[in-house]
């Protein structure tokens, strides 16, 4: 065994607290309502970007079925919200303070823009009258879309937990590129195969960045990674790589072929977006549950900030 592998398994014994009790409290949150939460504004907000790109490149169908569905998302994403608040005039109460600083705040903002340019965007296409109304709806849901597919990862890094606060700079990656798998997913569901050679190079593309992001997380967390790879976010995590991959290998290799196969390649994709979301808040969890992922990262910040001031100092 290395000195190195030694000192991490002391330091893990040694970050025990108390009765081997939490140092911090995990979130109380629901994970069906904010994983959902989580899962749905993310297929809101990348579906009106590609609703967008479809409207501009004539694909009526599918950009219809993307605005619809955006706008179903973003309603039942913030239903979800609201079960987890309790009442909905908290919901309400949110938007009495307008505060930069707080991803809660304006998180709360964005869906009150987003949600109004969704609806019209939607029915507009499904009603066909006021074209020009519906254009600008669209772009603005398609400028909004993207914000709204992330700040979810924000609002968790902004906590305490180890395995959310650890990657607070490859989270939002994660996300946007599971949200555009999903959303290239509903495509290939819901649009006309003639019209999905976007979403099947997108879905690639979003697989692709999906597992960089992916082992961008563990690599950051170092110890803490474990966490995603153990128990019920381990198990989840790896049906969503599973379900990405094979999702966007069938969705290029044979989605342009048949309805039936570029539907089942959709759901494939919908379902490892689902899993990541519903992974990343498992895995979350499991951090703030276990006191050496608390201590032991930040036993290690405090080790290493000595030896970086020496290295400065060193270097003037």
């Amino acid at each position: 065994m290395t000195t190195s592998t030694s000192r991490k398994e002391a330091g893990r014994v040694e970050s025990a607290s108390y009765y081997g009790r939490p140092v911090i409290k995990a979130p109380s949150w629901s994970a069906q309502d904010i994983a959902g939460y989580f899962f749905l504004g993310g297929l809101a907000g990348a579906g009106s970007v590609l609703a967008a790109g479809a409207h501009l490149t004539g694909r009526g169908t599918t950009a219809r079925a993307l605005k619809v569905s955006s706008l179903v998302a973003v309603s039942l994403s913030a239903a979800a919200l609201v079960h987890d608040l309790g009442r909905p005039s908290r919901f309400a109460n949110m938007l009495r303070v307008f505060k930069p600083t707080s991803p809660m705040s304006m998180g709360s903002w964005l869906l009150s823009g987003y949600g109004p340019a969704a609806g019209a965007a939607a029915l507009t296409t499904v009603t066909g009258r006021l074209p020009r109304t519906g254009a600008t709806a669209t772009a603005a849901a398609a400028v909004l879309g993207p914000v709204l597919a992330t700040y979810t990862a924000v609002l968790a890094a902004d906590t305490a937990v180890p395995a959310w606060h650890g990657a607070h700079r490859e989270l939002p990656y994660l996300f946007g590129a599971s949200a555009t798998a999903a959303a290239a997913g509903m495509a290939l569901v819901a649009g006309p195969v003639h019209e999905n050679a976007p979403a099947r190079y997108a879905c690639v593309l979003a697989a692709v960045a999906d597992g960089a992001a992916s082992r961008a997380v563990e690599r950051r967390l170092g110890p803490v990674a474990v966490t995603y790879r153990e128990g019920r976010a381990g198990t989840l995590m790896r049906a969503a790589r599973g379900l990405t991959a094979a999702g966007a290998a069938a969705a290029l290799l044979l989605g342009h072929r048949s309805r039936p196969l570029a539907a089942g390649a959709g759901l494939a994709l919908l379902a490892g977006s689902a899993c990541t979301r519903f992974g990343v808040f498992a895995a979350g969890i499991a951090s703030a549950e276990d006191p050496a992922h608390t201590v032991g990262p930040q036993r290690e910040a405090g080790e290493q900030r000595p030896q970086r001031s020496q290295r400065s100092q060193r270097s003037q």
